[in-house]
């Protein structure tokens, strides 16, 4: 009987043995798939290093500048997120809309107004992770900002006239748009939200790109949040090359927007993406569009921009009449009958350059009163350029950021260069003065 337990015991502790030995074994194989999967180049040995806490990038514009303007310095900040991303977990904070000189209708609160009103949010995070303002406070659980890098150029200007990438911490050549109160903490604009605060702010002068910030960043910053206002004053780090086109084409307007310029489209200006050839893909990954490939609308767009333009007397402005001989021209050339007008002119001025093109359908969107106020004068203005950016054929005003995001959206969507990269001469320019360079896109 002792024998026969003996042997027992013996029975289970080899098995014990050899079940523990092949337990142990898939761990080892598990650990090196896993090694080979991270590894860096021809190395099998995994580093293992603390994790690295998410840090967040938060960013303003100067107050002065107009929509269309911040559009691009999103675009600069989005692919310096995507620079750190390669050495740090960065997720940047959309800033909220508000406060633009163009948004006229005053009557509206245009403040507060977060990035999907406007825009395709997860088709932004298809090329970095972003969150809007409130996200971010509900992470961090407070109305709080680590660091303030308020940029700004150097007072003395370029050294001997020369450019050169540099940044430095100095004394601030203006008076802060910050104050710090009695608990010492940073209080300001901060996009119209009152408890948000920071808890230390620093001026720094930069003349550069993109990635001359980087390195500061990582290596000079340690808080989680940082934000850098006067965005702006960073210059692209690879203007017209893939990230830049890989920002432009994520940056898709939200849908609520688009199909109202869709159903404004199909109901006076004859128009719908099937018979157009312009058809967009659900990712904007996966769409490559050949230049020549969309027809578009059997329509004219025009951007006509007056108000400041108009009023400064700049010479690249057209008289209304000449603009719309200019159009009558095209029409007949294209044998289209039908114009569709985008401007900030007063309806006085709209009435005229109808008068002078009698002949034509001229047609301009007007907001119902529920899409004004839902959607607000930002709303409205890409619904202009969304239909703008179907067109047969296109022509914008010189020198406006308005009619150059129009230009990137027809080229995203496959028109001909020759077909939307125009704009009308001023009043003070020979007839056959320069037109805008065609950027082609680059994947």
């Amino acid at each position: 009987m002792a024998t026969s337990m003996n042997c027992t015991r013996w029975l289970v502790f080899t098995l014990y043995i050899l079940f523990l030995t092949l337990f142990l074994s898939v761990i080892s194989l598990a650990n090196a798939a896993d090694d080979i999967v991270f590894q860096s180049g021809n190395q099998q040995k995994l580093n293992v290093g603390v994790a690295k806490a998410r840090r967040f990038l938060l960013y303003d514009v100067n107050p002065g500048e107009g929509f269309n303007l911040r559009r691009d310095v999103y675009m600069r900040m989005a692919n310096l997120v995507g620079a750190l991303g390669e050495t740090e977990d960065w997720t940047l904070v959309l800033p909220p809309w508000g406060r633009i000189y163009h948004w006229q209708n005053r009557h509206l609160d245009q403040v507060r107004i977060p990035w999907s009103t406007f825009f395709d949010v997860p088709s932004l995070n298809r090329h970095i992770p972003v969150i809007e303002l409130e996200e971010y406070i509900k992470i961090r659980g407070k109305p709080e900002i680590d660091q303030i890098l308020y940029l700004q150029s150097y007072k003395e200007g370029w050294s001997n006239g020369k450019f050169e990438e540099k940044v430095d911490e100095r004394d601030c050549i203006d008076r802060p748009m910050y104050q710090k109160d009695s608990d010492g903490l940073y209080r300001g604009w901060f996009w119209g939200y009152e408890d948000i605060y920071a808890k230390a702010f620093k001026c720094v002068s930069i003349q550069g790109f993109t990635t001359t910030i980087a390195p500061v960043l990582i290596n000079n910053v340690t808080a989680t949040s940082v934000f850098l206002d006067r965005g702006e004053e960073l210059l692209h780090d690879s203007y017209g090359q893939v990230d830049y086109w890989n920002a432009r084409r994520s940056m898709r307007f939200a849908k609520h927007l688009t199909d109202i310029g869709d159903d404004f489209r199909r109901g006076f200006l004859n128009s719908d993406d099937k018979r157009d050839k312009t058809e967009v893909t659900e990712d904007w990954r996966d769409m490559r569009r050949d230049p020549g490939s969309a027809t578009g609308g059997p329509y004219i767009a025009v951007h006509l921009r007056r108000q400041d333009y108009a009023r400064g007397g700049r010479k690249d402005v057209p008289t209304l009449q000449a603009a719309a001989e200019h159009v009558e021209g095209l029409l007949k050339k294209l044998k289209l009958k039908i114009v569709f007008l985008a401007t900030d002119a007063p309806k006085r001025e709209i009435d005229e350059f109808k008068k002078y093109l009698s002949n034509f359908k001229v047609v301009n969107y007007v907001p119902p009163k529920v899409v004004l106020e839902k959607y607000m004068d930002g709303g409205v203005a890409i619904i202009d350029q969304w239909i703008c950016a179907h067109a047969r054929y296109f022509i914008g005003t010189g020198v406006s950021t308005f009619t150059f995001r129009i230009n990137e959206e027809r080229q995203i969507l496959g028109f001909d260069p020759k077909m939307t990269y125009n704009r009308f001469c001023g009043h003070a320019e020979e007839p056959d003065c320069e037109q805008p360079s065609a950027w082609k896109i680059v994947y």
